[in-house]
């Protein structure tokens, strides 16, 4: 089985992605590898055209391409399956700036046009505050919320939209472009970036690979995985959790994919 990663995950290292895949390849009985990309449009389109298998994709593409996609797993991240957009600035600077009313005329950087959490949550955002997009001074997609967070630490953005667990995980790791950024806005909860397949729900080796995800909490290697993606567990999922997702996206009149 072949798993498109985007950046909804931080942990990118190959050495640690070797790791994981050899750990779900053992328990499925299936050899599994991930295919990392750049962008969400990427991974989108591999996986309708069937050269992937799976994906842990954002809740946004998930909910546009839905009738084509089921859910295998949902990951909880400090015990729920849910997770916030901030609104970034650096570090003793652009102090003016704290909700999404506030960047007009500034310089935003976005993570990218698939995103929930970097690019749909702040358009929804702009418009109920009466902002227009055009009225930005500059902005830009950074593709991956890292590097919103370094655009924003070094001062080529004065704000960014980026995923609250990538920001926090980053903190947690200490990585010095959060090191020199901090919070402005935090959005509501929304479901968290989902592992989804086109395959059906009958698929052994989805239901194979399903059943391992689920029981990672309750072995010592699991766990440890879980950790080092700064995770609590996996467990089922259900399509409601992204409905806010859904009515954003109905709102906004998304870009077609």
């Amino acid at each position: 089985m072949r798993i498109g990663l985007t950046a909804v995950i931080l942990n990118d290292q190959a050495a640690f992605l070797s790791r994981w895949a050899e750990y779900l390849s053992k328990r499925t009985g299936t050899p599994i590898s991930f295919v990392s990309r750049d962008t969400y449009q990427t991974i989108v389109d591999q996986l309708l055209a069937a050269q992937l298998d799976a994906a842990w994709l954002c809740g946004y593409p998930y909910v546009l391409h839905q009738s084509r996609m089921q859910l295998i797993a949902v990951p909880l991240y400090q015990g729920k399956p849910l997770y916030q957009a901030y609104l970034i600035r650096p570090l003793q600077g652009e102090s003016d700036i704290n909700s999404w009313a506030d960047v007009k005329g500034k310089v935003v950087a976005f993570s990218d046009p698939l995103s929930n959490s970097g690019w749909l949550v702040a358009q929804a955002q702009m418009r109920a505050a009466g902002v227009d997009p055009r009225s930005l001074k500059k902005s830009f997609f950074a593709y991956g919320h890292r590097h919103v967070a370094e655009a924003v630490a070094s001062r080529l953005a004065q704000a960014g939209s980026i995923d609250g667990y990538v920001w926090e995980t980053m903190r947690q790791r200490r990585m010095p472009a959060v090191e020199q950024t901090e919070v402005a806005w935090k959005s509501e909860f929304f479901g968290f970036p989902p592992l989804v397949t086109t395959h059906s729900d009958n698929d052994e080796r989805v239901q194979k690979l399903k059943t391992v995800l689920l029981d990672m909490r309750n072995e010592a290697e699991g766990r440890d995985i879980l950790q080092a993606l700064n995770l609590t567990a996996f467990e089922a999922g259900s399509p409601s959790l992204f409905d806010s997702i859904s009515r954003s996206a109905a709102a906004i009149q998304p870009r077609k994919t």
